[in-house]
């Protein structure tokens, strides 16, 4: 039986088409786009924004070995909660995921679930920034990427033998900025640590990382992404090497375009993330760097952990928030009802930008393209409950937050999600769906 989306305001950023509409969806594709002529399940759409399924292109979904912080299956159910279609998961797990057996273990625990995950293996042997992993072996065995994420490659030599290996082997690099040299031991940004009796991160960990990573490519020509973008001088150095030609992009996640330091102060430990949050001033030039286009993506970064964990004194907590299921309404009030960025724009950072940068499919609405699509209502105002979260883990700094806009519903290969479980097409929920079938 075909699903019918019907009256939906249709944005596609890939194409600029911005339009009310209906679409309609048979064997898991979207076979038409314009108003359905015939019979099948509908679902009514008005007042409702109809775009490609959202591509959450940073994720920790802690697996293998972190099941009790989240496990693939409540990750891809957050995921789903929050409109996302698609996540690539990084490889700082328990063993570190930088063998294709592990790749392939993955992909094999993700199957059936409500969202698609990707693989990301690490740059370098269980992270250490020494020995590089096998890249030929680990693009073959599915990854869209190789990362350290939680780690830098703080040697020079290495970072180079990478990129020139990555430039071999044709796969991306995601490079996570931060000079230990200048970071060890911090806790918190250095602007705020004295007041809180704890050792600070300077900017300048993150900047001087950017800036020799971005000559690394200059020099090389080889691609590389750099993750979670925090700083002021790190977006100011992104840009004017763009402006040169360097191949590179990046993304930035919703607490630093929302969130400064201060933060802190309320929330405690779960604000505690790594780049941690900065000043006014940065976050004020992170919003530019969005509304320009300098940073490409946006992504959660979702990072969980036990109540236990955050419950450790702020000094020895572990760094990282969650994200999955309030990225989408966060960016949301802060771009769109803000007036930083018109909705196709914020859409788009959010899945044809991640589609591209990754290579995955996705960010299209189109023909014959799988029917990975986020039904947004972007009227609906509600407020950040971590009880509320599918995810295990409850560590975000917007608990309390009132927002404007959120996922009202998210497919998946043409198939409806309800409550982060598939649903096929003659399932869909009877609260959404009316049937068109004549007698």
């Amino acid at each position: 039986m075909r699903l019918i989306l019907k009256n939906a305001r249709i944005i596609d950023p890939a194409s600029g088409f911005d339009d009310v509409a209906d679409l309609w969806i048979e064997d898991g594709l979207i076979a038409g786009i314009g108003r359905a002529p015939f019979p099948g399940n509908l679902v009514d759409l008005e007042g409702k924004i109809l775009a490609p399924g959202l591509i959450d292109m940073h994720v920790h979904l802690r697996e293998p070995g972190g099941g009790h912080k989240e496990t693939l299956a409540t990750g891809a159910a957050a995921a789903s909660t929050g409109g996302f279609t698609a996540v690539a998961h990084m490889p700082n797990t328990s063993p570190v995921v930088d063998t294709p057996y592990l790749v392939r273990w993955v992909k094999m625990r993700s199957r059936g679930l409500p969202a698609r995950v990707y693989p990301i293996a690490a740059v370098t042997e269980g992270q250490k920034g020494k020995k590089l992993t096998d890249f030929l072996a680990l693009k073959s065995a599915g990854v869209v990427a190789l990362s350290d994420d939680g780690h830098p490659i703080a040697h020079e030599g290495v970072m180079r033998r990478a990129l020139e290996k990555a430039r071999e082997v044709g796969v991306l690099m995601i490079l996570h900025e931060e000079d230990p040299d200048l970071s060890s031991g911090g806790v918190v940004d250095c602007r705020i640590a004295g007041s809180l009796g704890l050792s600070g991160i300077p900017p300048d960990a993150e900047e001087r990382m950017v800036a020799r990573d971005i000559a690394l490519a200059e020099e090389t020509g080889v691609p590389i992404h750099i993750a979670h973008v925090s700083t002021a001088g790190s977006v100011r150095l992104i840009r004017e090497a763009k402006a040169r030609g360097v191949p590179l992009t990046c993304e930035t996640a919703p607490h630093y375009f929302v969130l400064t330091y201060e933060a802190l102060i309320q929330y405690g430990t779960d604000a505690k993330m790594n780049p941690p949050l900065r000043s006014e001033e940065d976050r004020l030039e992170v919003l530019r760097g969005l509304a320009d286009g300098t940073i490409d993506a946006i992504a959660s970064d979702h990072a969980p952990h036990t109540p236990s964990e955050k419950a450790r004194p702020l000094s020895e907590a572990p760094f990282g928030v969650v994200g999955l299921e309030t990225a989408l309404g966060v960016s949301w009030t802060e771009l769109v009802e803000g007036g930083v960025l018109p909705p196709e724009e914020v859409l788009a950072k959010l899945s044809l930008r991640p589609a591209r940068i990754l290579g995955v499919p996705g960010g299209r609405i189109v023909p014959g393209a799988p029917a990975d699509l986020t039904i947004v209502d972007p009227e609906v105002r509600w407020t950040v409950n971590p009880k509320s979260f599918h995810s295990k883990a409850r560590n975000t700094p917007f608990a309390g937050r009132s927002l404007k806009g959120k996922a009202w519903m998210t497919i998946l290969g043409g198939k409806i999600l309800k409550a982060g479980n598939l649903t096929s097409e003659a399932e869909v929920p009877e609260s959404v769906c009316t049937s068109t079938r004549t007698k």
